[in-house]
Parts: C-alpha cells; structure tokens; sequence
C-alpha cells in the first residue's frame, strides 16, 4: 500500500487498487500510517505565475499552499516517497533544496538524504512537454527517460490582458495554435502516475523513521 496525497477528487489515483488516496474531503494532513507516499502539493503559489499576473484582482503571497508542501516534504523525509512539482517551483529555492538540471539525471538535493530531477511528462503520455522536478527520499532511484519530449499541444498560459492578445495576434508571424486547458495542464496522465507509483513502491526504500 502506498498513499498519493493531495490528489484530485476526481483524478487518476481514485479507487486504484494498492493507492490509498487523499483528497481534499480525507485532509492528507491527517495521512500518517507510515505508508510511503506520491506528494502532489498545490503548485499555485509556487510557480512562475506565483503572483497571478498583472490582471489578479487579489495580492498573492509567495508560497500560500496552506503547509501542503510543508507537509509533503516532512511526510517523505520521515516515511519515504516523491514529491511532483512543476519545474522552477519557488518551493525547491524555499526550503534549501537543489536546482536539478533541465538535461536530466538525479542529483543531491538536500542534506536529509533527498535526492531531485527533472523530468518531462511528455515522455510519459502528457500532451505537452510539462517539465517536473521530483523529490525522492528513502526510495531507490529508477533511471527515467530524461531530456526533451515531443509535444502535440501547446501548454503556456494565455495571455493576462485582452490588449496583450490583440497585441500577439497582429504581428505578422502570428499563427493561431491550439493550447491545453487549465485542467488538461494540471492533470497527470496515467502513464506518468504508474511511474510515480513504481518509484514509490521501490523495494529499497531504506530505514524509516
């Protein structure tokens, strides 16, 4: 048994057989049967958008997840697992942790015997390339397919302001393209979430505490 924790209602961890899942109704800050876990904080308030762009109506605070990210990272560092972020999360340069390189490979990421990546979900069934720096403690290391996917849709953000999109649309190269939606952007396809879970259910987990 393992446990994925702050997952969707609704996403690809519910009712799997060996996944204990936590959603928002189960409150994954009450998850702590010593099972490793696949983390999947909210990224929000940690990601290059952190602030909500020019046109938020409401000031945002740098890293305002509530403790998920806290938390995740006490949960993996103690019992074991991965935590899933997108790549240049603010939360690596926040809590100490290591920059991974772009080109791939694990490295050192910590002094609490943590290691980190960067890895693109485009090689494991996402629609765009989506860049991911993970988080491993007390698992193994698996080699993954590292550098850069091919990608059939495009995933940027749209522009922040109607005058910043008339703007891109009339310059002369402008070619219209079809982008993901928010929730297409945010979801883990199923090939990527049976990788997380193969690293998490690693037999060489290590002495936990």
């Amino acid at each position: 048994m393992i446990n994925a924790l702050f997952v969707e209602s609704d996403g690809v961890y519910i009712g799997l057989e060996g996944v204990e899942a936590w959603d928002i109704e189960r409150n994954a800050f009450n998850c702590k049967n010593g099972a490793p876990a696949i983390c999947h904080p909210p990224c929000k308030r940690w990601g290059r958008y952190w602030s909500g762009g020019p046109s938020a109506k409401t000031k945002r605070v740098l890293g305002d997840d509530d403790g998920c990210f806290a938390f995740s990272l006490w949960y993996v560092r103690t019992y074991g697992g991965v935590i899933e972020h997108p790549e240049a999360s603010h939360a690596w340069k926040w809590f100490g942790l290591n920059k991974p390189p772009k080109s791939g490979g694990w490295i050192k990421a910590d002094d609490y015997g943590g290691l980190t990546c960067c890895v693109e979900q485009g090689h494991y069934g996402h629609k765009a390339r989506k860049a991911t720096w993970l988080y491993i403690n007390k698992i193994k290391p698996i080699e993954l397919m590292w550098g850069k996917s091919e990608a059939s849709m495009k995933m940027e953000l749209s522009p922040h302001s109607k005058e910043q999109a008339k703007l891109i649309r009339s310059s002369k190269d402008y070619k219209p393209i079809k982008r993901l939606s928010a929730y297409e952007r945010l979801a883990t396809p199923v090939e990527f979430r049976d990788l997380l879970i193969k690293l998490t259910s690693s037999p060489s987990c290590g002495e936990r505490r």
